[in-house]
C-alpha cells in the first residue's frame, strides 16, 4: 500500500530509472547531450511524461521531476455504465481513434450505441473545458518521434489508460511507455497490446479499486493540476 500519489510517483519514478540505467530491453532513451547530468538529476532527450488528470498528474509529477523530464497532461474521459457513472464501460479522448469501449460490458450492462453515442458527445465536450483550464492558453507539447510515458495513479478496468494511449499514438511518437504505480492482474494483459512497455510495481489480488491501495487517496482539484503543471 501507498502512502498517498507523491509516495507512489517517487517509487514509479525511481523503478523507471532503474530501469533506464539498467537499458532493460525495450526501454532505448537517449541520454541528454554530453551525459551530463541537469539540476543534479540524470536528464534524458526526447522524453516526455504525460499525466492522466486528475489524480495521475500527482505521480507524473514525482515521475517528470525524477527523469529531469517534461511534464504534460492527456485528458481522458471514462464513459460510465447506465445508472452506474463509477462503473467504466470505456473511455474516450477527443481525437478520433482515442476511444475504448468494452463491448461485451456494455451490452451486459444495457449502454446501447444511442446511450454511447450521447455520453461521448458529453464527454468530449468535458475534456474541452479540461484542456481549456488546465493548459491556460499553452499549447500540448509536440509528441512526434519522442519516447512517450503515460502514468495515471493505477487502474482497474484499464478504459482510460487504453484510450490515452491510443490518443499518444495517434500523435506520432517513437516509443509510448504505459507506468503505473498498481494495476489489476486481469487488465496487465489488455494494457501490454496497447504500449510497447507497461512499467508498474504492484499487481495485486483481488481489486475492486485504486482507491484501496493508498491510505491517502483525496479528490484531486483543477487547481492542484494547474499548480503541477507550472512546476519548474
Amino acid at each position: 500500500m501507498f502512502k498517498n500519489r507523491i509516495e507512489a510517483g517517487q517509487l514509479l519514478g525511481k523503478k523507471i530509472l532503474e530501469e533506464i540505467k539498467g537499458e532493460k530491453p525495450g526501454l532505448s532513451f537517449v541520454p541528454i547531450k554530453s551525459g551530463l547530468q541537469t539540476a543534479g538529476k540524470p536528464g534524458f532527450d526526447e522524453l516526455i511524461v504525460l499525466g492522466i488528470p486528475r489524480g495521475g498528474v500527482i505521480v507524473a509529477a514525482e515521475v517528470a521531476k525524477i527523469l529531469s523530464c517534461p511534464l504534460d497532461i492527456i485528458v481522458v474521459r471514462k464513459i460510465g455504465a447506465p445508472n452506474e457513472s463509477e462503473l467504466a464501460v470505456g473511455a474516450i479522448g477527443e481525437p478520433k481513434g482515442a476511444k475504448y469501449i468494452n463491448e461485451k460490458l456494455a451490452v451486459e450492462l444495457g449502454a446501447d450505441k444511442g446511450y454511447l453515442d450521447q455520453e461521448i458527445k458529453i464527454q468530449i465536450l468535458e475534456i474541452k473545458r479540461r484542456e481549456r483550464v488546465y493548459r491556460q492558453g499553452r499549447e500540448a507539447l509536440d509528441l512526434k518521434d519522442k519516447t512517450v510515458i503515460v502514468v495515471d495513479d493505477g487502474t482497474a478496468t484499464g478504459a482510460t489508460a487504453i484510450a490515452a494511449l491510443r490518443e499518444v499514438w495517434n500523435n506520432n511518437p517513437k516509443k509510448v511507455i504505459l507506468a503505473l504505480p498498481v494495476v489489476a492482474q486481469d487488465t496487465l494483459e489488455k494494457l501490454t497490446k496497447e504500449a510497447d512497455e507497461v512499467i508498474f510495481l504492484e499487481k495485486p489480488w483481488p481489486f475492486f479499486s485504486v482507491g484501496q491501495f493508498y491510505e491517502e487517496f483525496e479528490q484531486v482539484s483543477d487547481e492542484e493540476v494547474i499548480d503541477l503543471l507550472n512546476y519548474k
